[in-house]
C-alpha cells in the first residue's frame, strides 16, 4: 500500500504482542485508536501506552482485555477505569524522563500513532499542540501512522517533522480537542489573587490547567516583563501576550520565546499559536529539565495537589491507594523554582473538597503518594492565606498550614496531628 491509506489499512501493521505509542493530550489520534480498536477480535496482547488524552479510548474497554493492555504514564479520565478492571497499569515516571524511556529502550516501541499538521511545500509537517514525548517515540518506534489534519496548527519547535520519518498518512478533517474557559468560583479567585501577589515583575511562569492559573494570570495585567517556561498553557496567558505583559525578555532560557510541550484550551488558543514564532514546542526532556529550568531568574512554580499534609507532604496523583492521575512534571518544575535565582515553589489548592472534606491533612491518606516532598515545597497557597514553609521546622509548619486550613476543620487538623506524633 501506498503512504496515503485509510485509518483501517493503516493499523494493520499492528501485530499482537506489539506495544503502541499514542500521542497525548489535545493531539489524541483517535481516529487511529478507534480504527485499532475495532480490530480487537484479530489481536492479543497489544499494550497501549501514553500519557493523559483527550476523547473516547475504546481501546480501554474492559470487554477487550484479552486484545488490549493500557499503560498509562498519566492517567487521564477516559482510562481511570482500567486500573480497578485489571485492564490498565501506570508506570510512574517524570515527565522530563519519559523519552529516555524509550531512546534507552526501557520501553522498546513496535508503532507510533501520532497526529500532525499536512506537509508544507518542503514535505514538512508539525507535531501542533503535542511534542511531549513523540518525538523520542517517533525515533524509536518501528512504524510511525500519522493522522494528517488541517486542523492542526502549525507550531516551531521540536515537533517538526519531515514526511519521510512517517511510513503511513490518513487523511482527516476533524477539530482539535478544544476546553473553554470555565468562570472561576470566588474561592478560586481569591488565591489566584494570594498567587499573584509572590509574582514579581520579571518573573517566568509555569502554571497548568483550570481555574485556580487561569485566575491567577487575571491578576498580572499591571505586571512587566515576564516570561514563560511551563510544561503546557491555555487561554489564560493569550491576553497577558498580546499586551506585553508576557514577553519572555529576561528569561534565562530561550529569551525571547515562550516554551511549552503540550498545549490545551479553546480554538482561540489554537488559532493564536498557528504559525506563531513567539511560541517554541519543545520535547519534554527539554521543557521540563531541572538544570534548564533553574536559569531562568524569578522562577515560579504553580501547582496544585488533591490534599498536602500539615508537614508539607504533596499527594498529586493519588486519593488513597487510588491511581488518580499522574506525578507528570510537577516535581521537575518545583526542584527548578527553588534553585532559581529567587525563584519559588507554590502548591495552590481550594481548603475543602466539593464535598466540604479538608484538603489541608494531619497525615495523608493511607496509600496516599507523595509526589513532592516537604523539603521542596516553598509556598502552599488556599483561598485563606499563604502558607510560607522555607526553613521551618515541624512544628512551624503545622501552624503555617493549619492557618490557611478551612475555618470548619482547623481545630481537629491540629488535634489529630498531635495525637498522632505523641502516639494518642
Amino acid at each position: 500500500m501506498g503512504k496515503y491509506v485509510s485509518a483501517a489499512e493503516a493499523v494493520k501493521v499492528v501485530k499482537s504482542g506489539d506495544r503502541v505509542y499514542v500521542q497525548a493530550a489535545a493531539a489524541t489520534p483517535t481516529i487511529l485508536t478507534k480504527a485499532l480498536a475495532e480490530r480487537a477480535a484479530e489481536l492479543k496482547n497489544v499494550e497501549v501506552c501514553h500519557l493523559h488524552t483527550e476523547g473516547e479510548a475504546p481501546y480501554a474497554n474492559p470487554e477487550l482485555r484479552d486484545s488490549f493492555h493500557v499503560n498509562s504514564f498519566f492517567i487521564g479520565a477516559n482510562v481511570r477505569h482500567t486500573l480497578k478492571a485489571g485492564n490498565g497499569s501506570y508506570t510512574p515516571v517524570f515527565l522530563s524522563e519519559l523519552p529516555q524511556l524509550f531512546r534507552k529502550n526501557v520501553l522498546s516501541l513496535d508503532v507510533a500513532f501520532i497526529h500532525v499538521s499536512p506537509p508544507d511545500i518542503h514535505g514538512y509537517c508539525s507535531l501542533g499542540v503535542s511534542v511531549e514525548a513523540t518525538v523520542a517515540a517517533i525515533e524509536n518506534a518501528k512504524i510511525v501512522i500519522a493522522q494528517v489534519n488541517p486542523q492542526m496548527p502549525r507550531t516551531f519547535g521540536d515537533g517538526i517533522l519531515h514526511i519521510s520519518e512517517i511510513d503511513y498518512l490518513v487523511d482527516v478533517n476533524i477539530p482539535i480537542y478544544a476546553h473553554e474557559i470555565e468562570p472561576f468560583t470566588k474561592e478560586e479567585e481569591k488565591i489566584g489573587e494570594y498567587v499573584a501577589s509572590l509574582i514579581e515583575d520579571r518573573s517566568t511562569l509555569q502554571m497548568g490547567i483550570g481555574s485556580i492559573p487561569n485566575a491567577a494570570l487575571s491578576k498580572l495585567k499591571n505586571h512587566k516583563d515576564l516570561g514563560l517556561h511551563t510544561e503546557m498553557f491555555s487561554d489564560g496567558v493569550i491576553d497577558l501576550i498580546e499586551s506585553d505583559v508576557i514577553n519572555c525578555n529576561f528569561k534565562g532560557t530561550l529569551r525571547g520565546r515562550a516554551l511549552a510541550t503540550f498545549l490545551i484550551g479553546s480554538k482561540r488558543l489554537y488559532d493564536f499559536v498557528n504559525d506563531n514564532p513567539f511560541i517554541e514546542m519543545k520535547e519534554s526532556s527539554m521543557v521540563n529539565d531541572t538544570a534548564r529550568i533553574r536559569k531562568n531568574p524569578k522562577m515560579v512554580a504553580i501547582n496544585s495537589a488533591i490534599e498536602v499534609d500539615v508537614t508539607g507532604q504533596v499527594c498529586a496523583d493519588s486519593i488513597g491507594s487510588r491511581m488518580y492521575s499522574g506525578v507528570g512534571g510537577q516535581m521537575d518544575f518545583i526542584r527548578g523554582a527553588t534553585l532559581s535565582d529567587g525563584g519559588k515553589a507554590i502548591i495552590a489548592l481550594p481548603s475543602v473538597t466539593r464535598k466540604g472534606e479538608s484538603r489541608i491533612v494531619p497525615y495523608l491518606k493511607q496509600g496516599a503518594g507523595v509526589v513532592t516532598t516537604r523539603s521542596h515545597v516553598h509556598h502552599v497557597i488556599t483561598e485563606n492565606g499563604i502558607a510560607d514553609l522555607y526553613g521551618k521546622t515541624l512544628k512551624q509548619r503545622v501552624a503555617e498550614l493549619v492557618k490557611i486550613a478551612h475555618p470548619n476543620h482547623q481545630e481537629w487538623i491540629d488535634k489529630a496531628y498531635y495525637e498522632m506524633i505523641n502516639g494518642n
